[in-house]
């Protein structure tokens, strides 16, 4: 069984502020630890499972957050960009038999984690046919789109619920509860265990019902802080300048979505 993680920070335990989630600061060390860990178990979850190979995307910000030397060692490591359109998913393909993503959160646009965004901190919100886009569900369309299962997420609480939206087969594990500018969390080894238990659980069940069902077409409208940015993004062909802040572009085919993204998100 080969198991793709993907992983990002602001959904961890614990995480509240920006200055946690940067380089630059001296509280990032405990939560690039956290966020570490949070893979660690996860690894160890879907090895316990019958995984004989755990291929992990480091997804957060520059991509080089993540200890290789705290992961198990049957861990493969993707770390750095490839400045592909499959961005956060990249390494992922149709050989994989299911996919995790740990530390995501909240949407642009949506409460639930002091730090939700979408992509970056550029817009007000994204949506896609309608429905307020997370980091989450644009990758697991593009897990869908190369008919790979996703059988789990940890993040925020109110992640978790907007994934159960999207299918309720996909096991979540809630890292921290968002509430307007706090969060409450549990002591992180229970957060880890959980993730390390939900994972192998799930992993030893039948995941066909955890492909995501794929949309035939796709309006993605983005609201973007500054009408500059959308003026600009509005020459990406396909692009039509609908609000002074906001662009709508339309697609059937999804890798187009994501090549779009690339350039105007």
């Amino acid at each position: 069984m080969k198991v793709f993680i993907s992983c990002d920070i602001e959904g961890v335990n614990n995480i509240i502020s920006w200055d946690e989630t940067g380089v630059n600061s001296s509280e990032y060390n405990y939560f690039r630890k956290q966020m570490t860990d949070e893979v660690k178990f996860a690894s160890l979850g879907a090895k316990d499972a019958g995984a004989d190979l755990v291929f992990v995307k480091d997804a957060h910000d520059w991509a080089r957050n993540l200890i290789l030397s705290d992961l198990p060692e049957f861990v493969t490591l993707h770390r750095g960009w490839e400045g592909c359109p499959c961005s956060m998913m990249a390494g992922l393909d149709e050989t994989f038999d299911a996919v995790i993503f740990i530390g995501y959160h909240s949407p642009a646009g949506s409460d639930g984690n002091p730090l939700a965004h979408t992509m970056n901190l550029k817009n007000s919100y994204v949506k896609i046919n309608g429905v307020l886009a997370s980091e989450f569900y644009i990758n697991a369309l593009y897990a869908a789109y190369l008919k790979v299962p996703v059988a789990f997420l940890s993040g925020d609480l109110n992640l978790t619920q907007m994934v159960k939206e999207v299918n309720e087969n996909i096991a979540t594990v809630a890292t921290k509860e968002g509430r307007h500018g706090a969060v409450v969390s549990r002591h992180p080894n229970i957060t880890n265990e959980l993730i390390k238990k939900e994972v192998n659980k799930v992993l030893q069940t039948d995941l066909k019902n955890n492909i995501i069902k794929l949309p035939q077409s796709f309006e993605v409208e983005i609201k973007y802080k500054k009408f500059t940015d959308a003026y600009n993004a509005s020459f990406y062909p396909g692009c039509e300048l609908i609000q002074n802040d906001t662009i709508i572009y339309r697609n059937n085919d999804y890798y187009e979505v994501l090549r779009a993204l690339k350039f105007i998100l």
